[in-house]
């Protein structure tokens, strides 16, 4: 696939200049909206009530989250200290081994300290190591917040620095420990695996509640404000919430899911494929591919951290074809959408550059003849030309010019959009 004469043009004088020359800043990067009840007043009158009895419900599981800490401490009793610093996440939860490894000491081990840590919410934080010990009473359900400054520019600052992914689908939590879980109760199928199963339940609870009435889901839940009220795509979160209700709702090895919740599952996975679809980016009719976030209201493409300007996102835009191509009898609209992805795919594709280091200087990108396909890992949402944000919350057209640590501190350039081109000719068999 040819690339765009405009990206052409861009990556050309880019190569030629080092990146400065001709670079330009050609945005500041707004942060996103939550979801607040002054908002939702805004909608018709007749989706109002259902919005704001979510977001009710959200405030109040999230003071029982809180509450349930000091009462699982004596009067006077000091806290323990929180988890250790982030680290580990899904990788301390092996996902891929022999079905009698779930049966051992370790994989219980494992499966009895995530049991401690889900939030009475029924959810779980992100990036913890689940070879740990268990949680003690009173100690916190997650670690201080990556991001301790209280800095009001930071897109990324906490509301509250000691409370924050308490319950969240960012970077594969929850939707891992519960795959977990089920693996060790499936080894265990008597009394020795209720505890598991259990747990399990409590998670499908916590994907149903969390959904938002349009079909989405938040990146954390109870709502914490900020970007992490957008429904994101970012690490495929909607789509891995969907994926492993629609188990729930199928398949037998769920059978132990009390059957309402399993119906429950069923229907919110149709609200979060409508909501896929309905979140696609069009431009002149045309469909393309999908934002790292939207906002809950509106659907309209949103920013993250200072650094993640709203945008199509090539990433996300693959996780979410794999997940449209994996839905059994596709519907119009289903096979529309995928290839209207597809085609934006094609078209955004770059060859003939490379993305790698240079020198003493970090990752560039440099014309090297035969390389690629590349896919740049933001596109602006009017121009569809390739955008990259620095810290300072400025948006660039020319990679390397933004500032040497984010360059090397984030895919800027990626290539698993391949994945879902490669995908999509068996699919289209």
């Amino acid at each position: 696939m040819k690339k765009s004469p405009l990206i052409a043009l861009c990556l050309a004088a880019s190569a030629l200049t080092g990146g400065v020359a001709h670079a330009e800043v050609i945005a500041i990067n707004q942060p996103a909206l939550p979801l607040t009840e002054a908002r939702i007043s805004t909608l018709p009158d007749d989706q109002q009530a259902v919005w704001r009895a979510y977001l009710l419900r959200s405030r109040l599981q999230m003071e029982i989250d809180r509450q349930s800490l000091p009462a699982e401490l004596a009067p006077g009793q000091t806290p323990p200290p929180p988890p250790v610093a982030a680290g580990g996440g899904s990788k301390t939860m092996p996902l891929d081994q022999p079905a009698r490894w779930y049966r051992s000491a370790e994989a219980r081990a494992i499966a009895d300290t995530i049991v401690s840590f889900q939030t009475p919410a029924g959810g779980w934080s992100k990036n913890q190591d689940r070879t740990g010990p268990p949680r003690l009473p009173g100690q916190r359900y997650a670690n201080d917040a990556e991001t301790m400054a209280q800095d009001p520019a930071n897109f990324d600052a906490p509301t509250d620095r000691f409370w924050t992914f308490v319950g969240s689908l960012d970077n594969d939590a929850t939707t891992t420990e519960m795959r977990f879980l089920q693996h060790v109760a499936a080894a265990l199928p008597r009394a020795d695996g209720d505890v598991y199963r259990a747990s399990f339940v409590r998670g499908v609870e916590y994907l149903l509640a969390a959904q938002y009435p349009n079909g989405g889901w938040p990146q954390n839940w109870p709502l914490e404000g900020g970007f992490h009220d957008g429904i994101t795509f970012n690490d495929n979160a909607v789509a891995k919430a969907a994926s492993l209700l629609g188990e729930v709702a199928q398949q037998d090895q769920y059978d132990f899911v009390p059957q309402r919740l399993r119906q429950q599952a069923g229907i919110a996975v149709q609200k979060g494929i409508d909501l896929i679809l309905a979140a696609q980016v069009r431009r002149d009719g045309a469909l393309l591919g999908w934002p790292q976030q939207v906002d809950p209201l509106t659907l309209e493409p949103i920013s993250a951290r200072n650094y993640e300007p709203r945008s199509i996102a090539s990433g996300e835009t693959t996780d979410i074809l794999e997940f449209l191509m994996s839905r059994p009898d596709p519907t119009p609209e289903i096979r529309a959408a995928i290839e209207g992805g597809i085609a934006w795919l094609k078209s955004a594709a770059v060859r003939g550059y490379a993305w790698e280091r240079v020198g003493n200087e970090g990752r560039k990108l440099f014309p090297r003849e035969g390389a690629g396909p590349l896919w740049s890992r933001n596109y602006d949402i009017v121009t569809g030309q390739p955008i990259f944000g620095d810290k300072d919350r400025t948006i660039h057209d020319d990679v390397n010019n933004i500032s040497e640590g984010r360059r090397n501190g984030y895919s800027w350039w990626v290539t698993q959009p391949q994945r879902a081109l490669d995908a999509y000719e068996d699919w289209r068999k």
